[in-house]
């Protein structure tokens, strides 16, 4: 990721840079699929996730650099994700035997690890333009900020985001619903991740209704926004954490 940057004299992604991010996306993307899944079981754990994070970060502001002008926004991500690309093998998961026999359950995992890296991806995204706003208001923009799209950009970007958040997470419940017995023996429990899930699949919902018919915008989506990626924290990486780091279990 580090070598590819943005051309100094026009702001866009020269064509040469584009290559080698592609190829960087792509074996970023095959590591984290042969250490999720290479061993006929499933690995995975904190580290695993920030990594397919960063990626799905990578990957989504490239694909909105052919629309518009984001090569701020991939300077600062790609740092990140050069380091993350690292982290599973550091800080390896914890090895889940004989699960991956069920589609259903390969199915629900990807989707529920796509919504949740796309849900901090928007939460990441409002604070930066919360970060940008406040900037602007003081009239005094850091380096950092300089390369960054115009505020209405970020924020079309944002709800771009927020909807597919959205869409993955109502694949999410619903691929829970339909094939939890399936794949845990047993039917979907209402526990606190459920529940969790549930409230932020509600907040991003709500916020798209009130984009739509009432032009929420600026604070009030940044807000919502990070209030659904609170609620997917919370039913997520909070398990984890204490699973992991509290009780040192997997």
């Amino acid at each position: 990721y580090r070598h590819v940057a943005p051309s100094a004299d026009n702001g866009h992604v020269r064509p040469w840079a584009r290559f080698l991010l592609t190829v960087a996306l792509v074996t970023h993307g095959y590591a984290l699929n042969d250490m999720l899944f290479g061993a006929g079981g499933l690995s995975f754990g904190m580290a695993d996730a920030l990594s397919l994070t960063l990626w799905l970060t990578v990957l989504i502001y490239f694909v909105e650099s052919f629309f518009a002008r984001l090569e701020g926004l991939l300077t600062l991500a790609m740092p990140a994700a050069a380091v993350c690309a690292f982290l599973p093998a550091v800080l390896p998961g914890h090895y889940y035997n004989d699960i991956l026999n069920s589609w259903a359950f390969r199915a629900h995992f990807i989707i529920a690890m796509l919504a949740y890296g796309t849900a901090t991806l928007a939460a990441l995204h409002a604070l930066m333009m919360a970060l940008a706003e406040r900037h602007l208001h003081h009239a005094h923009l850091s380096p950092g900020m300089t390369g960054l799209p115009p505020l209405l950009t970020l924020e079309n970007l944002l709800f771009r985001l927020i909807g597919t958040a959205f869409v993955l997470l109502t694949l999410t419940v619903g691929s829970g619903v339909l094939f939890s017995e399936e794949v845990f023996g047993k039917p979907l429990e209402l526990n606190h991740k459920t529940v969790f899930t549930i409230a932020s699949w509600l907040l991003f919902g709500v916020l798209l209704i009130g984009r739509r018919a009432w032009g929420w915008r600026g604070r009030t989506a940044q807000r919502w926004s990070l209030a659904g990626f609170v609620c997917l924290l919370l039913a997520y990486v909070g398990t984890r954490f204490v699973l992991e780091v509290l009780l040192h279990r997997g």
